[in-house]
């Protein structure tokens, strides 16, 4: 039987900047007919789980809210009328609760976990069947906990509009969760992978990890030019991770191949309005730039057979916080201390 109550984290504002974020005791859910009852076991943070709270979010939300869309736990009750999951069964949760199939549409947005519906830094959860998918077999908790924002959008910008070929190149930007997905999933299709990184140990990290040129983009600010050339013919980039936003788009159109895709996912590297690239430089460089909204529970199954099937391991920071840690863990992150994916360890 689980307990009438737990400890969960509840953006009650975005007024208060971190504060903004409160530890405190809240009901255990029931479950409904169509739902499963997890005990969480872990949960990862997101650069977006960051700005709700500072009131940078530009998708919906609907405060207050338990904080975090990703997390990963045990089955532990499931309601009469649930097909796809019994007690005991690993899951992991789906970003936009409402987004089963094909493209995102409107309703959708409306359903993403830790900005409208209640999300994972709780010790308990009740998601509706169709908001789960099945932890992959070679994962343990804190890394399954990592897939459902970062990973699933990166698979989403390799594969949901024009699939990842083997040969081809792709280039991620830095060392971010979405970035270090990127690099693992386009390496196990047999791709070409050029990254990006502004310093000698990360640079270190992405060669393990099999980064086949890595670039410096300190030390070489032109490093959309320098990308291109490694390519074969120096023809361009077929798929770019595209974390950086206003900072690094100018230098993307740069390595793009024609006819590749620039996938926007971030927008954290600044830069001034005037210096931005326009629609037009995507006719000048024939090429398709694609905004990336996580992706569907197809996408995510797709995903989790290919990480089974090459034996993935998400790359997780070695530092991991407690669930009472949580304000910690976001100031951690805030401060950009953490490589690949930052985990919480639940029960």
């Amino acid at each position: 039987m689980s307990p009438a109550t737990m400890k969960q984290w509840v953006v009650e504002n975005k007024e208060n900047d971190f504060d903004g974020l409160v530890y405190k005791e809240g009901p255990v859910p029931k479950v409904g007919e169509r739902e499963v009852l997890v005990k969480l076991h872990a949960a990862s943070l997101n650069y977006r789980d960051l700005v709700i709270p500072k009131n940078k979010y530009p998708f919906p939300l609907s405060l207050p809210v338990v904080a975090a869309s990703d997390g990963a736990g045990e089955v532990i009750e499931v309601g009469p009328k649930v097909t796809e999951f019994k007690k005991g069964d690993r899951v992991a949760t789906l970003f936009n609760q409402g987004h089963q199939y094909g493209a995102i549409e409107i309703p959708a947005t409306f359903t993403g976990l830790g900005g409208v519906i209640d999300g994972t830094l709780r010790e308990y959860g009740v998601f509706s069947e169709t908001g789960l998918v099945k932890a992959p077999k070679n994962l343990n908790a804190l890394e399954s906990s990592t897939l459902t924002c970062a990973a699933l959008t990166s698979w989403n910008a390799l594969y949901g509009l024009k699939p990842l070929k083997p040969g081809q190149v792709v280039l991620v930007q830095g060392t971010g969760g979405v970035s270090m997905f990127g690099l693992q999933f386009a390496k196990a299709a047999g791709a070409t992978v050029i990254a990006t990184t502004s310093s000698a140990a990360k640079a270190e990290k992405l060669k393990q990890l099999g980064a086949d040129h890595i670039i410096n983009y300190k030390t070489d600010p032109n490093w959309g030019e320098s990308a291109r050339k490694l390519t074969p013919e120096g023809a361009g980039v077929d798929h770019i991770i595209e974390v950086g936003g206003p900072g690094t788009l100018a230098q993307s159109f740069k390595a793009i191949k024609y006819e590749g895709v620039i996938s926007v996912i971030g927008f954290l590297g600044g830069g001034k309005d005037k210096d931005q690239p326009t629609i037009l430089d995507t006719l000048s460089n024939i090429c398709t730039v694609r905004g990336v909204y996580v992706g569907s529970k197809e996408l995510m199954k797709d995903m989790i057979r290919a990480i089974e099937a090459n034996d993935i391991h998400p790359v997780v920071d070695d530092k991991v916080f407690t669930l009472d840690q949580a304000r910690q863990a976001y100031d951690y992150m805030w401060a950009q201390n953490h490589f690949g994916k930052l985990t919480i360890k639940i029960n």
